[in-house]
């Protein structure tokens, strides 16, 4: 049951994401530095705590399978987490909504066989999809703001896409726990992607330290959490 509790606040991030996006002038202003720590977060996590909990002598092909897999979406749907000078040239159409549907999906089952794992490390994942999330229904408010979509069909929108995460979860629940274990190498793969691929490259269009800084205190959150939740 937590696990699911734990994916709607991943799909609450989309709203919040998007009313910031909306309502705020951050998507103008620091969206580089949340860009920039959410891929810290990204990339340590997958590094430090999701692929050390998978069998890579047995699994690591398919933490590429998910790197290049989530490689080929994002490329296809054209949508990733951006400032709004590079959001307006972007489009939401059906292709975008079925990757977006797909990477949130994913995530939820990914939160839910992490804590299924242990429960620190499914409260880990939920942390930094939650933080990447942020970004992302910026971008797709943004977006849909220069495609002339109404708030309410904005909201409306990143609130379908949030409830994809519990959904996630909840197909988890039938999918066998002996495939554990390839299911996160797989996740690991979709991280590895989103941060080292999508994210980072997106923070440093332009050099700027403080997105550097922004991206170590990624990496500094993630240690942070791991001695609060202990060990995975």
């Amino acid at each position: 049951m937590l696990e699911i509790i734990f994916a709607i606040i991943a799909g609450l991030a989309d709203i919040f994401g998007g009313w910031l996006g909306l309502k705020t002038k951050i998507g103008k202003i620091t969206p580089r530095y949340i860009i920039g720590f959410a891929a810290g977060i990204m990339i340590s996590l997958t590094f430090l705590e999701v692929i050390p909990a998978v069998n890579m002598q047995s699994h690591a092909w398919l933490i590429a399978v998910g790197f290049f897999a989530f490689y080929i979406i994002e490329k296809l749907t054209m949508l990733h987490a951006c400032s709004e000078g590079e959001c307006k040239f972007h489009k939401i159409g059906g292709i975008t909504v079925f990757g977006m549907a797909l990477d949130n999906i994913v995530d939820g089952i990914g939160i839910a066989i992490g804590y299924a794992t242990n429960p620190a490390l499914g409260i880990i994942i939920t942390v930094g999809v939650v933080i990447h999330e942020l970004p992302q229904g910026l971008a797709s408010a943004v977006i849909m703001k220069n495609a002339k979509y109404s708030v309410k069909k904005t909201y409306a929108v990143l609130a379908a896409a949030g409830v994809l995460y519990p959904i996630g979860a909840f197909l988890s629940s039938y999918i066998p726990t002996q495939f554990n274990a390839l299911i996160l190498a797989f996740v690991a793969g979709d991280f590895l992607y989103i941060g080292a691929s999508d994210l980072l490259p997106e923070a440093h269009k332009k050099f700027n330290a403080k997105v550097v800084v922004s991206v170590l205190l990624g990496l500094a959150f993630v240690i942070a959490m791991s001695q609060v939740f202990g060990p995975i």
